[in-house]
């Protein structure tokens, strides 16, 4: 009979902690990307003479973010792939069509990563997944937390705003996007840039 409430005891116990660790992070707070403030742009190659830089005009996220000990978890970016923006007509309607974005069957490419691994003071390696023409594959975001702190600007409420730099790139011909990959015309290499501020909920 000792045994079995010793055994129980530490059953109990086990679960406490479990519990414990599960609150804690729950309680690490929410931060929502500011839309106002928000920059999501890519570099492509143009038959080796200069890269095209392009913008997704619309997009949202968001993450959770515990200050104290520095550790990230549940990110996700969500980008509208109709909102693609190259400053070219012509070029953004072609990017629109199926041979690259199809934006019509997939209307959103997204960013998700459970957690991060901090490589330095303010340094951080994000693996994730990005879901792009229906297909997932891994990425790997390298972002700079560049300041957090009480807003400065008038009239905003006074929230408590993060700042943000992360760069990433990906083979688009890992997502089936092979238009002009094989000639040369359009680079296979996607490179990413991220500039954002997030307010914390």
């Amino acid at each position: 009979m000792t045994h079995l409430l010793r055994h129980g005891r530490a059953w109990m116990l086990a679960l406490a902690l479990f519990a414990g660790c599960a609150a804690v992070r729950a309680q690490a707070p929410r931060y929502v990307l500011d839309a106002e403030h928000l920059s999501i742009g890519f570099l492509v190659d143009h038959i080796g003479y200069a890269k095209v830089l392009g913008l997704f005009r619309e997009a949202r996220g968001s993450y959770r973010f515990d200050e104290a000990t520095g550790t990230l978890s549940e990110v996700r970016i969500e980008v509208d792939t109709d909102s693609v923006f190259t400053n070219h007509r012509a070029r953004d309607n072609h990017l629109r069509s199926a041979q690259f974005l199809n934006v019509k069957e997939y209307p959103r490419m997204v960013f998700t990563a459970e957690g991060a691994k901090r490589v330095g003071e303010r340094l951080y390696e994000i693996n994730g997944q990005l879901e792009l023409l229906g297909q997932r594959q891994p990425l790997t975001l390298r972002a700079t937390w560049n300041k957090s702190n009480v807003y400065e600007i008038p009239g905003q409420g006074r929230p408590y705003v993060m700042g943000v730099s992360a760069r990433g790139s990906f083979k688009r011909s890992a997502f089936g996007m092979n238009y002009a990959v094989a000639n040369g015309w359009v680079g296979d290499d996607v490179e990413l840039i991220i500039e954002f501020e997030a307010r914390r909920q």
